[in-house]
């Protein structure tokens, strides 16, 4: 009888031998996942994209290593909705999320919440269901740092994190690498795969440039704010690339998926101005916007821009032996709000039931496979005035549609409108919408029942306890 027992015993440690083995094959098959994501970081401001001065090699061995994705764009030209779209897979104006979180007033007046619902579906929450270690490192901005009410980082999904532009203690921006490191190195000892958010600041204003920095550029003789954006990037990617050697030394690489990519396109100042200091209460002191020199590589437009300047970002993509390396992809159309999708698909970790992402997998585009194309639509919303700026001329677009090779650009009552073929004109140079008729009535009807469908208020726990105090 007891020869019997351990008999059963053996089997049994067998069985859980075998089945421990399968879970941590299963483990080793999922990547770990960094999402860099910068901020006002324009599509020509890379060294791999042309750019004649600015030094960015980390990216650029990004590049060389996976695959350069050019026609990807972001779900808006300005940062707190782009963000969203990256966290639910949604587009922004669902939560009436059209511009950037500020101060309680200001968010009133513009009929948004305070900040992103803690009960939207999140993508970091579903990796961390799935077994993954989450953590978020660097801006924030799905609440800001003047609404001490709203809910922490830690309450959409991560173990971890240090953030600012968000509630209580903010982190100084050049910290971001090295928490990121230290978590790598946690999940690495731990056993267990990890998704990092590393939310950059650079290179949005304040421009907080080291002087070693900008000793690299003096010999150029660039103007000072010139100098000082190169240096601002200089030494954003110097950290992107210390958290990549990271990768290498523990022997990471090979089954680490890295994405990098812009909340949005540059920021540019109206006008030749002298240089100037500004404070932020998120990030300190630092040179304020005449120091913003992004290029967009030739696209329409700038920061907060519906055109291709303010959405078409950097979108850089390497797995190695998975993603083709050394490749540029100027045809698959990706946007932000297929990240989500994209990145569960990889990892395995289930929607949610009842979950309708706005975006689609991509994961055949990224492991460069032939791929359909797209025809599921692409929406945005935008707080654009009508008509346009004299020194803005491309920043009127309220409403825009991307379907298939068009894109509709709108005002805010959809009387006028541009329409282009981004298949055969990616940068927008000339408007269609007289010659093809057809298709501009079409998704003027399309664009209207979207935003028609749209919330009118938000609704839920999304509201500061100062709001009625401060709209009185």
């Amino acid at each position: 009888m007891m020869a019997r027992v351990v008999l059963l015993t053996g089997h049994l440690a067998t069985w859980i031998a075998v089945a421990l083995a399968a879970v941590a094959a299963e483990a080793n098959d999922r990547p770990n996942i960094l999402f860099i994501f910068a901020d006002d970081w324009g599509w020509g401001d890379l060294g791999c994209h042309g750019h004649p001065y600015i030094q960015t090699p980390s990216i650029d061995r990004l590049a060389r290593e996976g695959t350069d994705f050019h026609r990807f764009t972001v779900a808006s030209g300005v940062c707190s909705p782009s963000r969203t779209a990256v966290m639910t897979g949604h587009f922004p104006a669902r939560y009436n999320i059209n511009g950037h979180f500020a101060w309680v007033d200001q968010n009133a007046k513009r009929n948004m919440p305070d900040w992103l619902t803690v009960e939207a579906p999140l993508l970091p929450r579903m990796l961390h269901q799935a077994g993954y270690l989450t953590a978020h490192y660097g801006k924030w901005h799905l609440a800001n740092d003047m609404i001490p009410d709203s809910p922490l980082p830690s309450a959409y999904g991560y173990d971890d994190y240090g953030a600012f532009n968000c509630a209580g203690e903010q982190m100084p921006v050049h910290d971001d690498a090295a928490r990121t490191i230290a978590f790598i190195e946690q999940a690495n000892a731990q056993g267990k795969p990890f998704f990092i958010n590393l939310w950059i600041h650079e290179p949005h204003t304040p421009f907080h440039v080291l002087p070693k920095y900008r000793w690299r550029f003096r010999e150029a003789g660039l103007a000072e704010p010139d100098e000082i954006y190169a240096a601002t990037l200089a030494h954003a990617d110097d950290r992107i690339g210390q958290v990549l050697d990271t990768l290498d030394q523990l022997g990471l690489t090979e089954n680490t998926l890295v994405i990098c990519s812009s909340d949005n396109g540059p920021a540019r100042a109206a006008g030749q101005n002298p240089m100037t200091l500004m404070y932020d209460t998120a990030t300190g002191a630092g040179y304020g916007i005449e120091a913003s020199k992004g290029g967009t590589g030739g696209r329409k437009g700038y920061k907060a821009s519906l055109f291709e300047g303010g959405i078409g970002v950097p979108f850089i993509v390497r797995w190695p032996g998975r993603i083709p390396a050394d490749r540029e992809d100027d045809q698959t159309l990706i946007s932000a709000v297929d990240l989500l999708p994209t990145i569960c698909d990889v990892a395995g970790a289930e929607l949610p039931k009842g979950y309708m992402p706005d975006g689609v997998s991509q994961v055949d585009a990224l492991l460069g496979k032939p791929a359909l194309q797209r025809t599921k639509p692409l929406f945005w919303k935008a707080d654009s005035g009508w008509p346009a700026p004299r020194d803005r001329p491309f920043h009127w677009g309220a409403y825009a549609i991307v379907q298939e090779r068009w894109k509709l650009i709108a005002n805010r009552d959809l009387s006028f409108v541009e329409l282009y073929d981004l298949t055969a004109d990616p940068l927008e140079k000339m408007n269609l919408a007289g010659r093809e008729q057809e298709t501009t009535a079409r998704l003027r009807s399309r664009l209207a029942e979207w935003r028609d469908s749209l919330p009118p208020t938000p609704t839920g726990a999304v509201f500061s306890k100062t709001r009625s105090a401060a709209i009185r």
